[in-house]
């Protein structure tokens, strides 16, 4: 496309709008206006787009896919095969088009499917660079859409404008493969450290650290300015089943098989997902378990012919060893470390001071073979958490008060690296400070980061067994300068919900104002399956069978580990015995109903679940409606049958208004 310096887009315009008849209306051969569209639909999710039962596929079949899971009013009006049958060359959409997962499938399967040009009014971070990487050209320029309509061939310079150079390089070259193997190999890959006297937060000394400059850059060049596209050496490298098999397919085809790999001694690959596929009646349904056959079978042909750690599925059972993100916080990454995966909640372990975050299969494919991971130079936003956490209000809480703010609304938080810090923060566990930053990808962010601390060093010489000492750089200096700045006042906030459709719909308790009756109660996922999470839901189940109350028999609760190693910490404190006289299925290791994937998902849209997972899409978790909460609350909630918080419940029961029996 390069050598094109114009770009005609012969192609039909699909608006993505609210209004579910006008979506029928183009996909039966109709065209609109822009006005005649309507309302353009926010928040489009790439769950949306290639939802998790379409991402057994990662091949040209993805043509058939984009938007299957697309919601318009209450209605999902685009079916298989309809984007491609309808020779659309251009989507429209609202604010934060591509937010959600790290999926490539969705931009692969748009381009894959005829569409040439995503026009959007914001999009998120890794969803925007995932269409550079695979040639799918991004604009928030909708004054496009009346130009392309009239027939106007639109110069390849206004899709490169307003991107930094690399990025421009990248669109150009037709995407980051062609663009890597021509420019960054060789001594081209090797780092070229910032050296500088100014202030600095944590995040930009990582950063500084294991900078490698582009090659048409001097050693001796400004250091990049936010928004610059830059190339990062990594410490770690992780994929899970979902990509590992387009990665290494996307990897052997751009540099031969087999391909040069990078030190394969730090690329961890993890089957995760997927392992509960079996008892997933939308996989059964939809004939998707050869499907997933076919991507376990593609990972562990690039585990076993590359020789990287593999972490599978446990024999005999249906779980895993563990959660990619836990287990890369309990096994692997260090503090001021650089680390790289295939999912949205990389920055998990952000917990213990690195800086990670997550990134398509097309540069985890480019990491593989260069050491190197592309991103954008972010903004850092300093988050200080003040005062003290009331009774009953945990990480999660915290989180959910975040997302609902105007800033994180808006989209202020896409791209920004959160630092997290402040009393509450200093008070936190490691595994609690987890939650904060695996939601950094709800909050549209980068990632997120904890300076390391003394809980840090007391969380790796208790879990990992290993004596580290904080080296004085591994700090932000007092004077940092940050992009923006965000204080809370913790002791204000309350127990939270976030309604149906979005994790930022957080509603605190108090201002429900009716009974919302549950039908699944899920505790578990990466988020929610820590060692910390089982605590909360021992506390409450405890508590729970001391007053003689269990899980009625109309809600289904389950409680999946996050890791193995959560397993045994909860058998060696004797908390399984506890689980199961309240009600609780107990689930080994997994993403499970978080990924649609397992038990805890819904299968009807009349269900309602209350669930301590990270998001609640549209679809995400099955047909059903979904409230996000606490581990506190979804326990509390499993035992009364309704939305309802633990000192509620307390109150209630001293009250003699909850039934002591079941």
């Amino acid at each position: 496309m390069s050598d094109f310096p114009t770009v005609a887009f012969s192609g039909r315009i699909l608006f993505l709008c609210d209004n579910p008849g006008r979506i029928t209306h183009q996909l039966a051969g109709g065209n609109l206006t822009r006005e005649q569209a309507g309302a353009l639909r926010d928040n489009v999710s790439t769950d949306e787009i290639t939802p998790t039962t379409v991402m057994t596929v990662y091949d040209d079949r993805l043509a058939d896919f984009p938007y299957v899971g697309y919601r318009a009013g209450n209605a999902t009006p685009i079916g298989k095969g309809a984007v491609r049958q309808g020779g659309f060359a251009v989507v429209v959409g609202g604010k934060r088009y591509g937010k959600g997962s790290s999926r490539e499938n969705s931009p692969m399967a748009e381009h894959s499917a005829g569409i040439r040009l995503v026009i959007a009014e914001s999009f998120e971070r890794i969803y925007r660079q995932n269409a550079h990487n695979v040639g799918l050209l991004t604009s928030t320029d909708l004054g496009l859409v009346e130009r392309i309509q009239r027939g106007e061939a639109i110069p390849l310079a206004e899709f490169t404008d307003g991107h930094d150079e690399l990025t421009q390089h990248i669109i150009r070259a037709g995407g980051l493969l062609a663009f890597s193997k021509e420019y960054m190999q060789g001594a081209a890959a090797l780092p070229t450290p910032v050296v500088t006297d100014r202030p600095r937060s944590l995040v930009r000394k990582i950063i500084d650290r294991n900078l490698v400059r582009a090659p048409w850059l001097s050693a001796d060049a400004p250091p990049p300015k936010v928004g610059e596209g830059i190339f990062l050496k990594v410490d770690w490298r992780f994929s899970h089943e979902y990509f590992t098999g387009m990665a290494a397919h996307l990897m052997e085809g751009a540099f031969g098989k087999p391909a040069p790999i990078s030190d394969p001694s730090t690329i961890v690959a993890f089957q995760d997902h997927l392992t509960y596929v079996t008892r997933s009646p939308v996989h059964q349904k939809m004939g998707l378990i050869e499907g997933v056959r076919s991507l376990a079978d593609g990972h562990y042909a690039f585990v076993n012919g590359y020789g990287v750690k593999g972490h599978g599925a446990v024999p005999g059972s249906l779980g895993s060893e563990g959660i990619c993100h836990a287990m890369m916080a309990e096994r692997y990454v260090l503090p001021g470390q650089v680390a790289v995966g295939t999912d949205s909640h990389t920055p998990h372990s952000g917990s213990l001071g690195a800086l990670c975050f997550g990134a398509g299969a097309t540069d985890m494919a480019n990491a593989w073979v260069s050491g190197l991971v592309r991103c954008k130079y972010p903004g850092v936003c300093r988050v200080e958490l003040r005062g003290k956490l009331q009774p009953g209000v945990h990480a999660k809480d915290v989180v959910l008060e975040l997302l609902r703010s105007p800033y994180i609304a808006e989209g202020g938080g896409i791209g920004m690296v959160f630092e997290y810090a402040g009393q509450v923060v200093e008070r936190m566990s490691v595994d609690d400070r987890a939650t904060l930053t695996n939601m950094v990808a709800e909050l549209g962010g980068f990632s997120g980061i904890v300076a390391p601390d003394a809980q840090t060093v007391k969380y790796l010489k208790e879990r990992r067994g290993v004596d580290f000492a904080i080296e004085p750089w591994m700090r932000s200096d007092p004077d940092a300068v940050y992009e923006n700045a965000i204080s809370i006042d913790c002791s204000t906030i309350e127990p939270m919900f976030a309604a149906p459709g979005d994790p930022g719909n957080g509603v605190p308790y108090s201002r429900i104002g009716c009974s919302v009756p549950v039908d699944i109660a899920y505790g578990g996922s990466c988020t929610a399956g820590k060692r910390a999470d089982f605590d909360e839901y021992l506390e409450v189940f405890s508590w729970g069978l001391q007053h003689g109350l269990k899980v009625p028999q109309k809600v289904s609760l389950f409680l999946q580990f996050g890791t193995q190693d959560v397993k045994r910490y909860c058998e060696e404190k004797n908390m399984l015995p506890v689980f199961e006289q309240a009600g609780a299925e107990m689930l080994m290791p997994g993403c499970g109903a978080c990924a649609n994937c397992g038990p805890g998902s819904s299968t009807d849209a009349g269900q309602v679940t209350v669930s301590a997972i990270n998001r609640n899409f549209p679809g995400r978790s099955g047909p059903g409606q979904v409230w996000l909460a606490s581990p506190a609350s979804v326990a509390a909630s499993a035992l009364a049958g309704e939305l309802i918080t633990f000192a509620e419940l307390k109150r209630r029961v001293a009250k003699g208004e909850v039934p002591t029996s079941y």
